[in-house]
């Protein structure tokens, strides 16, 4: 790894299931987007693959694709949690769970859950559904995050997209929230986000691959103006290229060094120190 990119990074958007869930999401993958998975990795593979790689820290999600999942799911999560250090989690809610409050309030009291994935694309409903509103407010009073797939790309709905979640940010201006992927395909828009909203920031995930669907497309000042306000994901393993092409392409962007030392490392560390004190 080149002298710009700090010797211990933070991976902020990795992803973990039980091995069941998995292997389903990739043949899913496959057979819906002809997307082949590199790294078919059961979580402990994943785990102990990207320590071998300095990820000193890593936040993951999963996320509920209908009703009656997040339950297991986040018993899971506790189970993993527990077995591993350095190890952070956005679990996985579903507004059509009878219990899904108390469920969402007993996830957060685990010092290590950072917030909640909502994955629009998959879980198909809007990041203004007025079940989602509770779950918002738990998160700002316990100062906790949403990381949300919310863009339209690579692939997309009617529940994805910057105007599905500008009325979102319009209700809870404070909330703390990752709009994942940059927001891509709509980039500036999301960027232009950030100047009214303090607690919003943005993950790279999967937008610097070489010739990539999804390749981010604007100058990279946008990068440089607001190096505070991003954060690295790698979206392991869920690639279908090698994931160091990805740093590579950051890398040759050609940006300050602090640039990639907020990216790579200070951001993760600060969002951290915010939502889990004392890990």
């Amino acid at each position: 790894m080149s002298d710009i990119i700090p010797e211990q990074i933070i991976d902020f958007h990795v992803h973990l299931f039980p091995d069941p869930l998995f292997k389903a999401i990739w043949d899913f993958f496959a057979q819906q987007y002809d997307w082949h998975i590199l790294y078919k990795y059961y979580a402990p593979q994943c785990i102990d693959y990207l320590r071998s790689k300095q990820v000193s820290h890593i936040i993951y999600s999963n996320y509920a694709h209908k009703a009656g999942v997040a339950e297991g799911l986040n018993q899971w999560n506790i189970e993993t949690l527990n077995r591993n250090s350095n190890l952070f989690c956005f679990a996985a809610f579903h507004p059509e769970d009878e219990n899904c409050l108390q469920m969402a309030e007993k996830m957060l009291s685990h010092p290590r859950v950072i917030g909640f994935k909502l994955q629009h694309l998959v879980q198909d409903f809007y990041p203004t559904d007025e079940r989602l509103f509770p779950l918002y407010e738990m998160v700002i009073e316990k100062n906790k995050r949403i990381l949300f797939h919310v863009g339209n790309g690579p692939a997309s709905n009617e529940y994805v997209g910057f105007k599905n979640f500008l009325p979102l940010m319009k209700r809870y201006p404070h909330l703390p929230a990752t709009v994942a992927h940059l927001g891509g395909y709509e980039f500036e828009p999301f960027f232009d986000l950030l100047g009214d909203h303090d607690n919003l920031m943005m993950d790279t995930t999967f937008c610097f691959f070489k010739d990539a669907e999804m390749s981010f497309s604007l100058s990279s000042d946008y990068l440089e103006n607001n190096q505070d306000r991003l954060v690295y994901g790698s979206d392991f393993p869920n690639l279908t290229a090698p994931r160091h092409q990805e740093i590579e392409g950051l890398q040759a962007l050609g940006l300050s060094k602090i640039f990639y030392q907020k990216l790579f490392r200070d951001n993760g560390k600060r969002l951290l120190d915010q939502h889990c004190p004392g890990f």
